[in-house]
């Protein structure tokens, strides 16, 4: 089976290459060609344009930014659409609100194709060893298809039943883990300013029930202040916002989510949007400067 593969960003050229290395037939694109040539060198077929890896593969795997980009890629709302899905399986590994999967997944079967969501939990680090967690929805069989393609890039796939169910799977995880690493970087800040060893308070932290992959993977970076990127804060950023959007339709609570939400605007708003999460430490610095002690 042909498998193609389109977006080729900074967790999808990883996940893309682990397929690669993997010896599945490859075929990808990317909006900037740039990108395409490690694949080019690990094996995989480089396509010229995104309908030709539609062409080409029975199966085809998309790691694109947001619905707009999906939507162009698709050539959804326009004839291209049905020629290019029609009889193959589109895999959704990105991020987007449930909405817009359900409503895409509705399109993509009425136009003769199939559908699966299959978002990820991990970073950069987990995409190029191979330690994603994919979540799946989508008809039993066209699931039963997809998972097991999935097993170069991850460690572990769950079935979540019909869609949008993965990916609102997919936002309660996120959740998590925002809250999670933003209560890492104020705890570190507030370590540093009351003049504690920095260093000491992580090697506490990491000896303790706290402990977590996520905490042992940020820790030296607050230490170096390394911002390289794993998962941008503007990404995070978005997905902040799609959760948030899902938690206020449900009537839901999130007042941590709100927090976080507030801390990463303005982490993008002081322009470390292309920088890893842990950027989030210049928007607490920015606020402790202009004395704001409050939420």
């Amino acid at each position: 089976m042909h498998v193609g593969f389109v977006g080729l960003g900074v967790m999808g050229r990883p996940m893309a290459l682990r397929l690669a290395h993997a010896g599945t037939p490859l075929v990808v694109w990317n909006r900037t060609p740039a990108r395409a040539e490690p694949l080019r060198a690990a094996g995989a077929e480089v396509a010229t344009e995104a309908a030709e890896v539609f062409a080409r593969a029975e199966v085809v795997i998309l790691m694109l930014a947001d619905d707009l980009a999906m939507d162009a890629v698709l050539g959804r709302g326009t004839p291209g659409f049905t020629a290019r899905v029609a009889g193959r399986t589109v895999v959704h590994m990105g991020t987007t609100s449930p909405e817009y999967s359900a409503a895409l997944q509705a399109d993509v079967r009425a136009a003769g194709g199939s559908y699966v969501e299959a978002p990820v939990s991990g970073s950069r680090v987990p995409a190029e060893n191979g330690q994603l967690v994919a979540m799946l929805a989508g008809e039993p069989e066209d699931v039963r298809t997809v998972r097991p393609l999935l097993a170069p890039m991850c460690r572990e796939t769950f079935v979540c039943g019909p869609a949008p169910n993965a990916l609102l799977m997919k936002l309660a995880v996120n959740l998590f883990l925002i809250t999670q690493v933003t209560g890492l970087v104020e705890a570190f800040h507030f370590a540093d300013r009351q003049g504690l060893d920095r260093r000491l308070f992580l090697q506490v932290l990491d000896a303790g029930p706290m402990a977590s992959a996520v905490s042992r993977m940020k820790a030296p970076k607050l230490l170096d202040r390394d911002f390289a990127v794993q998962a941008a804060a503007l990404d995070v950023l978005k997905n902040n916002h799609l959760i948030a959007e899902a938690a206020r339709k449900q009537g839901l609570a999130s007042p941590l989510l709100d927090v976080c939400h507030a801390l990463f605007r303005e982490t993008v708003t002081l322009g470390h949007g292309g920088e890893d999460m842990a950027a989030v430490l210049h928007a607490l610095e920015a606020r402790t400067a202009a004395g704001v002690t409050g939420g």
